[in-house]
């Protein structure tokens, strides 16, 4: 298959034609000989491992390996600096079968461009949202910094996220009222320690220790404005090997439970160190108030997931970010999820939450 860049797709999302995600790999007739799975974004430096998570703990713990080791299917891990678009362009040129903890924005889009995958279960909700400034910057509101620059990286869920913040605090077009520019977490970092950019959403702890950024603002486990990330399976693949994909769900539904256990936090917190984003301080510092880690390594699919998605397609419209419309028919699948807490007798064990984002069963 012709390769396309991730430009292709956004101009696919503002209206040229679709993009096809199919499997260019050779199959066998009963197996794969491969499960790519993908994750949107990587370590500090391109360093190919996941940030945070239940679906990271899969990785780092080895789970996936575990599960087809007897069957010589191997297991391939790939790793987006590019995040979420990257992540699309992949699979658009048959590169991948599922992803791990793709974002609401890389989402929409995907689908919106016509890549055929399926939503399989949430990789996570809830999060505390930090915007910092330079260490040395004189504001102390957002508001301070109207006109200034801002830096995101397009194209990612945190796009949709700063807009929702700024949104908060009053500015209803970002774009105009800031100048926002694209960089990858990195050179945010470095942008901040050199003043070049006045403000980012990003976790605080270790670059305040480090003397490079302040906080500005903080927004505590708000539902409208941190959406559920997702876990997806290309539709070709799912439609092959049904029973992958189910072993695959029940393996990271075991792995959610193991990382809501208290037992396991602290281990966690260690875990997340290893791609370098966030130090062990940014990992406690910020987990630490999640007194039950039930609400937030949830793999459900309840009412305020499927809100949240019809709410972030609202958003994306409204800030142009697609064009087409994007439909929820046919999209989630839930039968795998649901076998899998079946199958581990964890049905009502995660918190559900209503289309508010109220929790309704604790």
């Amino acid at each position: 298959m012709k390769r396309r860049s991730f430009n292709a797709t956004l101009l696919a999302g503002l209206g040229a034609p679709a993009l096809i995600g199919l499997s260019g790999q050779a199959r066998a007739a009963g197996k794969p000989t491969a499960i790519r799975i993908g994750f949107p974004g990587a370590g500090t430096g391109g360093r190919p491992l996941p940030t945070s998570g239940y679906p990271a703990n899969a990785v780092f713990r080895s789970e996936i390996e575990q599960e087809f080791a007897s069957e010589g299917i191997k297991v391939e891990w790939k790793y987006f600096v590019g995040a979420g678009p990257a992540l699309n362009e992949s699979f658009a040129n048959g590169l991948l079968d599922f992803a791990f903890g793709h974002g609401d924005l890389p989402l929409l889009v995907g689908r919106s461009t016509g890549l055929k995958h399926k939503v399989l279960m949430s990789a996570g909700r809830g999060s505390d949202v930090y915007f910092v400034s330079p260490a040395n910057s004189p504001a102390k509101t957002i508001a301070d910094l109207k006109g200034k620059t801002l830096s995101v990286q397009k194209g990612t869920a945190t796009q949709l996220q700063l807009y929702r913040v700024l949104a908060k605090y009053g500015f209803n077009d970002p774009e105009k009222e800031f100048r926002i520019i694209s960089q990858i977490r990195d050179d945010q970092v470095a942008s901040l320690s050199t003043g070049d950019i006045a403000g980012a959403l990003l976790s605080p702890f270790g670059l305040e220790a480090r003397g490079v950024a302040k906080r500005v603002a903080e927004i505590f486990d708000d539902p409208d404005i941190s959406a559920p990330s997702t876990v997806w399976v290309g539709e070709a693949f799912e439609q092959q090997y049904p029973d992958i994909v189910q072993r695959v769900v029940t393996r990271l539904v075991k792995v959610a439970h193991w990382s809501t256990q208290e037992a396991n936090r602290e281990t966690q917190y260690q875990l997340w160190t290893r791609s370098g984003v966030n130090t062990y301080i940014d990992n406690k510092k910020s987990w630490d108030r999640v007194k039950d880690l039930r609400t937030r390594l949830n793999p459900l699919l309840d009412d305020y997931y499927v809100a949240a998605i019809k709410k972030s397609i609202d958003e994306a419209k409204k800030y142009r970010l697609i064009r087409r419309e994007v439909s929820l028919d046919g999209w989630i699948e839930r039968k795998y999820l649901n076998k899998a807490l079946a199958d581990l007798k964890l049905e009502n064990y995660w918190p559900t939450q209503d289309a508010s984002g109220k929790f309704t069963r604790t």
